[in-house]
């Protein structure tokens, strides 16, 4: 099993080994090499304590020098170099109280997660795989080394992670591993929100995020998002396919990872899509539809799902750009465009030039879950707003106030006194360029503000 090495991981491995210490590429590089991906980063273990490491290699960085790692620096790229270790008593299911350095490879690789994770490879020595776990990569398979309770006991972030590492490799969890999450899911209430939030998000940028049905089924759901235990308990009727919320939501992103995602390339506007999509019908867990007030009912929808999304997100710790930009999706997921231009600067103004394309995959989504008696009347209005957006883009026209052709300067310099009354003029001015796009010149707008306002 050959495993062609980057030529700078390469150099510092062959550095260690010629001052006599050992040194592997190890962990996810390894998997990833294996299984024909391109690894995100390569980490690097040693026989050599972090002090030996910084006397070979001229420039270093203590990253985590406690922890026995060290930041190797060729040129502008850093190269991650642990000590090989013995971890200590875990004292709150996720960190050792301290560590012992070993100079024995395969106790180090016993101390980690997954089989798969605790392989070590170098040019000289070749695939270093004392725990099957390239039997696992063949077989598909996520399986602890050692005792999966006493890993999920050490470490319960490593929980959460087994089922993100089956979402990223389409990967079954082995009976022995899966049963011990079960037992173990409780022991997540002691991990960090913002360590909860990134193997989430992780799982929900996979090709498979549907797999968070295993986090379900398995109760680890009940303490990180125990919303989607509500949405699979909720009940659809028509014009919906599938029987309940959350395996409707499942349908929709699905639809998005396979048809709409492959054209956005920004990981953070791929989170903000997949979050959006998770949570927008969530508030169906609490507002029940009422037939003869389905527009009260509607706004009802919308408002309590903002309000659940954004309590969702900041209790995950998310950036306040995440928050505002899923919050006013989920809004605004159900919103009706109308059939004329003036309906489309309408809801532009409302929604925001930023949020309306984005607004129309939420929708080409939504729909695609409903069934085919209204999805071909639905498509056909979605696709006619997006028409008509695009048309008022490219030609242009005001949809708000910074487009408008005056601001308040020009009306404070044409004697209008300044103010909040000023604001109150550019509204009316600017609905006025809703209605007649044709009206947003300077010169008109100012003799409309003398004349008759």
């Amino acid at each position: 099993m050959i495993i062609t090495l980057p030529e700078k991981v390469n150099y510092i491995i062959e550095e260690l080994m010629s001052h006599g210490f050992e040194g592997y590429a190890v962990g996810g590089c390894v998997r990833d090499s294996l299984l024909g991906r391109i690894p995100g980063d390569w980490d690097i273990t040693t026989s050599a304590n972090p002090y030996e490491v910084k006397q070979i290699f001229p420039r270093t960085i203590d990253t985590g020098i406690k922890h026995g790692t060290v930041t190797v620096m060729l040129g502008k790229e850093g190269f991650e170099v642990t000590t090989y270790r013995l971890d200590g008593e875990y004292e709150d299911n996720r960190h050792p109280k301290q560590v012992e350095y070993t100079k024995n490879l395969v106790e180090d690789l016993k101390r980690r997660d997954f089989t798969i994770n605790a392989m070590a490879y170098n040019a000289k020595d070749g695939l270093v795989d004392e725990f099957d776990g390239l039997k696992d990569l063949q077989e598909n398979r996520i399986r602890c080394v050692g005792s999966a309770d006493q890993r999920f006991e050490e470490d319960a972030l490593r929980i959460l992670r087994a089922v993100r590492f089956s979402a990223q490799l389409n990967f079954t969890i082995e009976e022995e591993t899966l049963a011990a999450i079960r037992i173990k899911a409780l022991n997540l209430r002691n991990i960090s929100a913002e360590r909860i939030r990134e193997e989430l998000n992780k799982l929900l940028l996979s090709n498979h995020p549907e797999k968070i049905m295993i986090a379900y089924e398995t109760g680890l759901t009940k303490v990180i998002l125990p919303e989607f235990d509500q949405m699979l308990v909720t009940s659809l009727q028509s014009p919906y396919q599938q029987p309940n919320v959350a395996e409707y939501t499942l349908e929709v992103l699905r639809y998005f990872v396979e048809k709409l995602s492959k054209n956005i390339e920004d990981k953070k506007q791929q989170l903000i899509y997949r979050w959006a999509i998770l949570l927008h019908d969530v508030a169906k867990t609490e507002v029940k539809a009422a037939d003869s007030h389905m527009k009260k009912h509607t706004m009802e929808l919308n408002d309590k799902g903002a309000i659940m999304a954004k309590t969702i997100l900041r209790r995950l710790k998310f950036d306040n750009e995440t928050i505002e930009s899923v919050t006013k999706l989920v809004s605004y997921h159900n919103f009706r465009f109308g059939s004329s231009k003036e309906d489309i600067r309408r809801a532009t103004n409302l929604i925001g030039e930023k949020y309306m394309p984005m607004l129309f995959v939420i929708r080409e989504c939504a729909i695609e879950g409903m069934n085919s008696k209204v999805k071909e009347e639905m498509v056909k209005i979605l696709n006619q707003a997006k028409k008509l957006y695009y048309e008022i883009i490219e030609d242009g026209e005001c949809v708000s106030l910074k487009m408008l052709a005056v601001n308040g300067k020009d009306l404070i310099e044409q004697g209008f006194e300044s103010g909040k009354n000023i604001g109150l003029l550019l509204q009316q001015l600017l609905e006025m360029v809703i209605v007649d796009p044709t009206l947003n010149t300077k010169e008109q707008l100012l003799r409309i503000a003398k004349n008759q306002l």
